[in-house]
């Protein structure tokens, strides 16, 4: 595939490392030198594009989605922080016929634990001995608290605990990766689930997997949706 890069910071230099490896080229790269406000997302500067990750901020990610889906350039979206838009953008990408997916966190492994801690609410909320609670680590400079990942694994505890859903604790410190810890309580014993990125390696193969597996495909999609069709 050609892939354009929009937000050409630190995953995007490693989405460019990982890319070669899997035999794609990264033919664009857009920050903000020459991307301010989605100017320079253009027909001239995608053409030949198969496919664009986007990993800017939340305040241009919304921007520069529309001006890709406007050009029919399929998106993978990493930026969190701008779902309170989710529905306007799922209406605009069908009314261009266009092709999504995002994800709070695009790591294969981080998505099965997703499930895992779904499951495991689901279990231990039968249990009322049992608190549950949430732990999140990043590094200093993360901007957003709690976690994208946080918030979409609260989410899925509550289903199973609805108004008892435990509130992400959010700890900003040195340059961790990302852990997440879910947590179950009693007296008489503690159930810890944990995950730990080692590094954004994980997150830049994953966005890639959704690269590959967005092509041909119409709609909006969460990256679980394609990645469970898959392993299926």
């Amino acid at each position: 595939m050609k892939i354009a890069i929009v937000g050409y910071g630190k995953m995007g230099r490693m989405i460019e490392r990982l890319a070669a490896r899997r035999g794609h080229e990264i033919a664009a790269r857009f920050d903000i030198d020459n991307n301010i406000d989605g100017a320079g997302l253009t027909p001239e500067s995608l053409s030949g594009i198969d496919v664009a990750i986007e990993f800017s901020t939340p305040d241009t990610a919304v921007v520069n989605i529309g001006r890709l889906v406007a050009l029919h350039v399929p998106v993978v979206v990493g930026t969190t922080g701008w779902y309170t838009r989710l529905d306007e953008i799922r209406s605009f990408v069908g009314q261009h016929n266009g092709a999504l997916v995002y994800s709070a966190n695009f790591s294969v492994g981080m998505n099965i634990f997703f499930k895992i801690a779904r499951d495991a609410a689901a279990i231990f909320a039968r249990y009322s001995e049992y608190d549950p609670f949430l732990i999140e680590y990043h590094h200093k400079l993360k901007k957003d608290a709690p976690s994208g990942s946080a918030l979409v694994i609260a989410n899925l505890m509550r289903e199973s605990y609805g108004d008892k859903t435990p509130e992400a604790v959010s700890i900003r410190a040195g340059s961790v990766p990302g852990t997440h810890e879910v947590g179950f309580d009693s007296e008489a014993d503690t159930i810890m689930l944990t995950h730990t990125a080692r590094n954004r390696e994980g997150f830049a193969a994953g966005a890639l997997l959704a690269a590959e597996l967005i092509i041909g495909k119409g709609g909006v999609y969460e990256f679980p949706e394609l990645l469970f069709e898959l392993l299926d």
